[in-house]
């Protein structure tokens, strides 16, 4: 009995792991498709404009509200903190250190792979099952430079834009809470504020924006493009890649953020 069951076991993780590297495979080839459509194909100006409105503006507002609380946040734990060390001038370092190093990329990764990235899987799923993109194949359009390097260079434009507003955002949080609310001097809290942005910290918020935005787009797409491998038929296998792509999405966003900043630091 105990021995059925391991085998049993072994080959539940054995397909699971099979099918892992599969679907990375896939997903690589996927990338690297984009990756040469984005170079050699045509840039489609009023496709990238349209994919920044849907990916930047229509994300500017929940960008700023949970930029501005997480600031808040931030300035009031930070307070607190400080306080017990009489250091509550430092409190503008604090904040802008936890921003740009970590909290704005992710929050905000987070924030358009749920709003953003799941419209991008959904609308590539439904194009893929109502056989839209088999259409453009049979017609000899590029499918990856038509349809994909658009949403791709959106990305590109859109989501380090809306990680400095975060961030931004999450200043004037923080100044609200521990200038307004707390009565830390403002010049102090700006002053150790500007100490505290150097090249490095700059450079590990752009990268991990850029990267972040890489990520979102071609993950969402792929679970998007690939939806007719799914065992679900229609609009459960449409659901599904959405949920799937959200997933996926904020778990690589986690992991690529801390192996950027093992690398960064």
């Amino acid at each position: 009995m105990v021995r059925t069951l391991y085998f049993h076991f072994a080959g539940f993780l054995g397909r699971i792991t099979i099918n892992f590297i599969g679907t990375l495979g896939r997903w690589g080839q996927f990338c690297g498709e984009i990756l040469r459509a984005s170079i050699t194909d045509k840039f489609r100006f009023k496709k990238v404009i349209r994919e920044i409105y849907i990916i930047g503006v229509e994300s500017l507002s929940i960008i700023l509200l949970t930029g501005f609380f997480t600031g808040m946040v931030l300035g009031l734990q930070g307070y607190h903190t400080l306080k017990k060390f009489g250091s509550e001038g430092a409190l503008g370092a604090g904040v802008i250190y936890t921003l740009l190093s970590e909290l704005a990329p992710v929050l905000s990764a987070l924030l358009i792979t749920g709003r953003a990235g799941s419209s991008m899987a959904a609308e590539i799923g439904v194009m893929r099952i109502s056989d839209q993109i088999d259409q453009l194949d049979c017609m000899g359009i590029n499918v990856y430079g038509f349809l994909l390097t658009p949403k791709f260079w959106g990305s590109i434009l859109s989501v380090p834009t809306l990680t400095l507003l975060f961030s931004f955002a999450g200043v004037w949080g923080g100044w609200f809470a521990g200038v307004r609310l707390l009565g830390v001097s403002e010049g102090s809290y700006f002053n150790s504020m500007m100490s505290t942005i150097d090249a490095q910290l700059m450079r590990m918020l752009i990268i991990k924006s850029f990267v972040n935005a890489a990520l979102i787009m071609t993950i969402a797409s792929f679970h998007g493009f690939w939806v007719h491998a799914r065992k679900e038929q229609g609009s459960s296998a449409v659901s599904r890649s959405t949920t799937a792509a959200v997933v996926h999405a904020s778990v690589f966003i986690l992991i690529f953020d801390y192996l950027l900043t093992s690398v960064l630091l």
